[in-house]
């Protein structure tokens, strides 16, 4: 081979080499305790083989509306989220469950609320169309009990983002919240609040969140999905392996050092890390849903239909992860 030859070859190599280097996944995630696995990923993307740009949304719904305006690959949100767009015609997957729980009902801790039918004539804050608010609903229909943002019936709601449903209890503008975590944790350990139960005794249990992939993401990107899931997979398996890797990173890299020890393994404990989620669980969701009227659902979608785990099986066997 001439030097002219040579030349191109390696010019061609680097410019394939360079193509590989600035492959990117667009994610869509939350700053909560629980999607900090998946907020890991960009940290150990380049030795995966790709770069990660990672979007932090307020809320899951949030994320679904980037998806739908073609602004991310992957996304990350509470079961109901993904249920909600994909009923509204998302382009979505299921692909993942990155963690399980993270949900607790939290009373004033100067009031004597003890269950659930003590709320009756009370103000609970929730977040509108979170899966707290499915879970809440859950549990008032269980007990008999109705529940609305106007008077009349036996649970007044207050709808308010996850940030200020602290402070409501706190300052007592509400009686009780369905909070997430950490921030149930710290209402806990700063003493304005009390644990009422962990909502998990309805048909859909603890509640999984979503790591979803849009169709295209997922059909025409396959290499680098096939890559982004085994990094997903890593991920996790570190912060399950290693609690000492996960406190660090959640604590001082996405809250700042304003979570402190004892917040972040009770949040974790309530919502821990995982990989997996079944058809069924997705499919009792959205029937809760459907029934309790969040996020005004008029159909559910077959949840076989859009629940793919062939990429996390893989990944998982790649990795010799059970």
């Amino acid at each position: 081979m001439n030097l002219k030859a040579l030349g191109c070859l390696l010019a061609l190599v680097s410019v394939c080499h360079s193509a590989a280097a600035q492959q990117v996944v667009r994610l869509g995630n939350l700053k909560l305790a629980h999607f900090g696995a998946v907020s890991y990923i960009k940290e150990i993307a380049p030795q995966c083989g790709f770069k990660v740009e990672e979007h932090v949304f307020a809320k899951g719904l949030d994320v679904m509306q980037a998806i739908i305006a073609g602004e991310l690959d992957v996304g990350t949100t509470a079961s109901e989220a993904a249920i909600l767009g994909r009923a509204g015609g998302a382009p979505i997957f299921v692909v993942a469950g990155f963690a399980r729980g993270g949900a607790r009902l939290v009373g004033r801790s100067d009031l004597q609320i003890k269950s659930v039918r003590d709320l009756k004539g009370k103000r609970v804050g929730v977040t509108r169309g979170a899966i707290q608010d499915v879970l809440l609903l859950a549990e008032l229909h269980k007990h008999g009990m109705t529940a609305s943002d106007q008077p009349g019936k036996d649970v007044r709601l207050v709808f308010l983002a996850y940030a200020d449903l602290n402070h409501a209890l706190l300052g007592r503008n509400i009686d009780a919240m369905m909070q997430s975590e950490p921030q149930s944790s710290q209402a806990l350990s700063q003493g304005f609040g009390s644990e009422i139960l962990k909502p998990y005794d309805t048909p859909i249990g603890e509640p999984v969140r979503t790591m979803v992939m849009t169709e295209k993401f997922y059909t025409q990107q396959r290499p680098l999905a096939e890559k982004f899931m085994r990094c997903f997979v890593q991920a996790t398996k570190t912060f399950i392996e290693q609690p000492a890797t996960a406190e660090k990173y959640v604590r001082e890299v996405l809250f700042k050092g304003q979570l402190s020890r004892a917040d972040f393994f009770d949040a974790i404990g309530n919502s821990p890390f995982s990989y997996d989620i079944t058809p069924e669980h997705i499919q009792v969701t959205a029937d809760t849903m459907l029934k309790t009227g969040v996020g005004r659902l008029r159909n559910v979608p077959t949840a076989h239909d859009w629940v793919r785990t062939d990429l996390l099986l893989a990944a998982k066997k790649t990795l010799g992860v059970k």
